[in-house]
């Protein structure tokens, strides 16, 4: 080898060295940069043998990326029908004092009033006590509907935010994406770009469950987890209509992507199966109305447990007595959407309202004076016959629709058992799927960095050996400086 070739050589390798240490360096600078993929140096041996740096690449683990980005969509669903369920078992809440407003607890309270009432039948402070138990517990009745509607209200609310969210995402991923083709067609530095657009995916995997697939030149297609096209090229449009009338038996509108249909039902082909849309979606149209159902059931067995049938036998219609709602005529045969909302003590009994508490005892609440509906034909203040019907049909077998979930032939005592027992298994159930998935994420997420993140210790080692490199390199050009300048004076007259 001649002074002149070693020169070249020494030369291009100090080049290539302060390359790579310049990206060594970046590593370093970078190591606490959430979402950096670690940069390595593309080396090649040139022409005249000594090694080139052809370009800058990242460490990439497709797998470990995919996981993680599944786990961001897991989690996101968990978490939003575990924060909604959580706002709905608020009413299961029991106080410092061993209260609660469920509905199970307070008909407790209204059977434990009606025996007291029972025990002392000529007690107007006892009938007064029946009559404001009865009206705490449509009063739970009220608010459980206003929560849940509350909560639905939101989450529809949440699903429009996050629409926007998905397409402001998209259009950035546009921006990014097109960067990214025209610098891979040019053989840029595109590693700062590809991790924008990784950002970009997790940041769209926390609304919507997705699946990618990249094409030359580093282009990338995005996909819904049902198969809907997100993005190619160019986003899709994502659209949704808030419905802010949303009350009880009212639907929610569905997600279109490019005017596909992709939340509702889940046995549409197209519905997606995870991200905060699912979750929030599932919040909204199936566990919230189900517990409704179960609040309007309640609601309808209450009406027709306190009911006033005609003892006269004169065929007059049976009528909602110590509870009803507004515009009432007859006892509901089947579910009615939004009657815990508008469950009521009936005025006529209620001494806030001009009401006779004792009507409790004697009948008519339903039609004062009316002598169908008394019960206490004799006038006794020692009458309780019809006080022990009351306690009785509390838990006597019914009717209930099978929309509501739970058993459709039972008591209402029971049916609301099991009611306040099925909310707390939902939550239950939400909690563990939520802690399930926020533990797999924060697993996905550290595998991940773990695989393409700094590892200060390996790059310092490295810096260290291209340091040693370099003065090595160094001296070498510093021999042959020293060789041409010997030459040179030999030859020199």
């Amino acid at each position: 080898m001649n002074l002149s070739i070693a020169g070249m050589i020494a030369n291009t390798s100090l080049g290539t060295i302060s390359n790579e240490i310049s990206i060594l360096s970046r590593n370093v600078s970078n190591a606490n940069t959430p979402g950096y993929s670690t940069r390595v140096a593309q080396t090649s041996t040139g022409a005249g043998g000594a090694a080139e740096v052809n370009g800058v690449a990242r460490i990439t683990n497709p797998a470990l990326f995919k996981s993680q980005l599944q786990s961001t969509s897991g989690g996101a669903q968990a978490s939003a029908v575990y924060d909604g369920l959580s706002a709905i078992a608020q009413l299961l809440t029991t106080d410092s004092d061993g209260n609660s407003s469920s509905p199970s607890s307070l008909i407790g309270k209204l059977s434990s009033a009606l025996q007291s009432y029972d025990a002392a039948p000529s007690n107007p402070t006892a009938a007064a006590g029946a009559v404001t138990a009865a009206k705490d517990l449509a009063n739970s009745l009220n608010q459980a509907t206003t929560t849940v509607q509350d909560v639905r209200r939101n989450a529809d609310q949440q699903i429009e935010d996050s629409v926007t969210n998905i397409n402001s995402i998209l259009s950035k991923f546009e921006q990014v994406n097109n960067a990214i083709v025209a610098g891979a067609g040019a053989k840029r530095d595109i590693t700062d770009l590809l991790d924008q657009r990784d950002s970009l995916l997790t940041q769209l995997s926390s609304e919507i469950g997705i699946t990618t697939v990249t094409r030359p030149n580093n282009d990338m297609m995005i996909f819904t987890d049902s198969g809907v096209t997100l993005f190619e090229t160019a986003p899709r449009a994502v659209t949704f209509q808030r419905n802010p009338a949303l009350t009880a038996g009212a639907s929610g509108n569905a997600v279109y992507v490019d005017g596909v249909q992709v939340t509702g039902n889940s046995t549409f082909a197209t519905s997606v199966h995870s991200g905060k849309l699912a979750g929030l979606t599932q919040l909204r149209d199936s566990i919230a109305p189900a517990y409704q159902n179960q609040l309007d059931e309640i609601a309808r067995g209450l009406v027709s447990a306190f009911s006033e049938s005609d003892q006269t036998g004169g065929g007059a219609p049976t009528l909602p007595g110590l509870f009803t709602y507004p515009g009432a005529t007859s006892i509901p045969g089947a579910m009615v959407s939004g009657l815990a909302g508008q469950i009521q003590v009936n005025a006529n009994a209620d001494p806030s309202q001009g009401g006779d508490p004792t009507r409790l005892r004697d009948g008519g609440i339903s039609d004062p004076g009316n002598p169908a509906y008394t019960y206490n034909t004799s006038g006794g203040a020692l009458y309780t016959a019809r006080i022990e019907q009351m306690i009785s049909s509390l838990s006597a077998t019914q009717s209930f629709d099978p929309a509501a979930g739970l058993n459709t032939n039972t008591s209402l005592t029971a049916f609301a058992s099991a009611s306040d027992g099925w909310l707390s298994a939902q939550k239950q159930q939400a909690h563990s799927a939520d802690t399930y998935q926020s533990a797999m994420l924060n697993q996905s997420v550290q595998a991940l960095s773990n695989a393409v993140g700094v590892n200060l210790d390996s790059q310092m080692a490295k810096m260290l050996e291209l340091e040693n490199s370099y003065q090595a390199t160094a001296k070498l050009l510093a021999s042959i400086d020293a060789l041409y300048t010997t030459l040179f004076n030999a030859i020199r007259p």
